[in-house]
C-alpha cells in the first residue's frame, strides 16, 4: 500500500511540473515534453516500476534479479527521476523567463515561412540529397544478406523472424554510416521537409519528391521487421500535419488511431513473432502490453542489480567512442554487457542484441548513483534548452521538420541510453548538413546581390 501511495503522490508532482515545463499535457496538443512524460516516463517506465516494486510482475527479465532489494531501490530511483527531471526543466524556463504555455500556443498559430522558395538551387540541392538517401536505401537492401520483410512475404521459413532481424542488423555487409545516416535517419527527415513544401507551394515537383521519399521512409522503417520505427515515423507525420495546420486532433480521432495502431501491432506480432495466444495480448506482462510497460524499464533494474555487485562500474568506458578513443579506451555499452551477462544463451543463439532502457541505467553503469544524479540534471537542462530553442526559431519547413524529428526521437533516446545525449553523431551530422545548406544559399544570395549592386553602379 505504501508503494501505491508514494507512486500516486510522485505522479501528481510530476504532472504539475511537466505541465509547467511543456505548456500543455493535453493529448490534443502534443509536444516534445508531453511525449517525454507520456511515453518515455509514464508508460515505458513508471507503471512498470510499481508493478515490479509490488512483486507482482512475474516478468522473465525481473526473474533474473539476484538481489531482491533492487526492486524497491529501482522503484525509488525512478520516482526521483519523475520528480526532479521536470522540476529541473521548469527551473530552466523560470530562469530565462520563458512562458511555455504562451510560447507553445503562439508557435502552433504561426504561419509557415518558405525560405528560398523562389531559389531553384535550393530545390536542386534538396533533390540531390533525396536521390542520395534513396540510393542509400537501395544500397542497404543490396548489402543485407537476407531482407527480413521479403523473406516473410515469400514464405521462407528457414529462419525465424527474430533470427532474420538479428541477421539483418548484425551481418550487414555494407558501410554502417551510409545505412544509419543517409538511409535510416535522413530519408524520414527529408520526407517531412518535402511534405511542408508540397503543401505550401502546391507544386508538382515537391509532391512527387515527397511521395518518393515517403515510400522510401516506409521501406527503410519496415525492411528489418522492427515494429516500432514505422509507428514512430507515422506519428511524426501526423504531428507535422498538426503543426502545419492540415490536421486537427480530436478525442475521436485519437481513439480511432489508437484502435487502428493496436490492431496493426497485434497483426505484426502474429506475423513476425508467431504469437497467436489471445491471453498474451491481454496480459500486462507479455505481448504488446508487456513490451510497453515492462520490457523497457526492467533492464534498469537489472543494471542496478549487476553493476557495483556482480560487475564493476564502467567508469566512463560506456561514453561515446569519439571521446574515449582519445584516451585509447575501448567502448563498452552497458546494454550489451547486461544482455550478455543475463541472457548469454540468447546472445549465443543470435536472437538477442542489447537491453536498452531508461537513460539513467547507462549513467549508473558508468558512475553509480552520482551518474544518475548528473545525468538527470544534464539531460533535463539539455532537452528544455532544445524545446525552448525550437519554439523561438522561425517556423519554416526545415526548422519545423527538425522540431518534429526531435519531438519523436528524443523521447525514444531517453529509453535507449544516456551517451547519445553527450554526443550523437547522426544528430550532429544532420544538423550540420542543413545548417551548412542554409548558410551556403544565404551567402550565395548575398554575394549575388552585392555583385548586382556593383554592376549597377559601374553602369552608371
Amino acid at each position: 500500500m505504501l508503494y501505491i501511495i508514494i507512486w500516486a503522490l510522485v505522479l501528481a508532482i510530476s504532472i504539475y511540473f511537466f505541465q509547467k515545463a511543456s505548456g500543455s499535457l493535453s493529448p490534443l496538443k502534443p509536444n516534445l515534453n508531453s511525449i517525454i512524460f507520456y511515453y518515455s516516463l509514464f508508460i515505458s517506465s513508471y507503471i512498470g516500476s510499481l508493478i515490479i516494486a509490488l512483486g507482482i510482475d512475474d516478468y522473465y527479465m525481473i526473474n533474473r534479479l539476484t538481489h531482491e532489494e533492487y526492486r524497491w531501490i529501482g522503484f525509488y530511483t525512478i520516482c526521483s527521476v519523475m520528480v526532479f527531471f521536470p522540476m529541473i526543466m521548469y527551473g530552466v524556463s523560470r530562469l530565462i523567463g520563458f512562458d511555455s504555455s504562451k510560447e507553445l500556443n503562439d508557435y502552433m498559430k504561426k504561419d509557415i515561412v518558405l525560405p528560398f522558395k523562389e531559389r531553384n538551387e535550393f530545390f536542386l540541392i534538396f533533390l540531390g540529397l533525396s536521390m542520395l538517401s534513396l540510393l542509400a536505401i537501395a544500397y542497404t537492401m543490396l548489402k543485407t544478406p537476407k531482407i527480413p520483410i521479403l523473406e516473410i512475404v515469400i514464405g521462407n521459413g528457414e529462419l525465424s523472424p527474430g533470427e532474420l532481424r538479428n541477421l539483418a542488423q548484425r551481418n550487414f555487409g555494407g558501410n554502417v554510416l551510409v545505412r544509419n545516416i543517409f538511409a535510416i535517419a535522413l530519408t524520414p527527415l527529408l520526407s517531412l521537409i518535402a511534405y511542408v513544401y508540397a503543401v505550401k507551394t502546391d507544386q508538382v515537383k515537391w509532391k512527387l519528391l515527397f511521395l518518393s521519399l515517403f515510400a522510401g521512409a516506409v521501406l527503410i522503417n519496415t525492411y528489418d521487421l522492427a515494429k516500432s520505427p514505422i509507428f514512430f515515423y507515422l506519428i511524426m507525420f501526423l504531428l507535422l500535419q498538426l503543426y502545419v495546420g492540415k490536421l486537427r486532433f480530436t478525442a475521436k480521432k485519437l481513439a480511432v488511431w489508437g484502435v487502428l495502431g493496436a490492431t496493426v501491432l497485434i497483426g505484426m506480432y502474429v506475423v513476425i513473432q508467431g504469437v497467436t495466444d489471445l491471453g498474451s495480448y491481454l496480459s500486462y506482462n507479455s505481448g504488446p502490453v508487456g513490451r510497453l510497460i515492462l520490457a523497457q524499464i526492467a533492464p534498469t533494474f537489472l543494471h542496478l542489480n549487476l553493476f557495483g555487485e556482480s560487475l564493476p562500474f564502467l567508469m566512463g568506458r560506456g561514453l561515446p567512442s569519439t571521446l574515449i578513443d582519445l584516451f585509447d579506451v575501448e567502448q563498452v555499452r552497458s546494454a550489451r554487457l547486461v544482455m550478455t551477462t543475463v541472457f548469454p544463451e540468447k546472445v549465443e543463439a543470435g536472437t538477442a542484441g542489447v537491453l536498452n532502457t531508461l537513460f539513467i541505467a547507462e549513467a549508473y553503469a558508468n558512475f553509480g548513483y552520482v551518474g544518475i544524479a548528473g545525468a538527470t540534471i544534464y539531460v533535463a537542462i539539455l532537452i528544455q534548452v532544445v524545446y525552448i530553442t525550437f519554439l523561438k526559431l522561425p517556423k519554416n519547413p526545415i526548422f519545423l521538420s527538425f522540431f518534429i524529428y526531435f519531438t519523436i526521437n528524443i523521447p525514444r533516446t531517453l529509453v535507449g541510453g544516456f551517451t547519445d545525449f553527450i554526443f550523437n553523431p547522426i544528430w550532429t551530422l544532420l544538423i550540420g548538413l542543413f545548417v551548412g545548406i542554409l548558410i551556403f544559399i544565404r551567402v550565395r544570395i548575398d554575394l549575388t546581390a552585392h555583385w548586382l549592386r556593383l554592376k549597377s553602379r559601374s553602369g552608371l
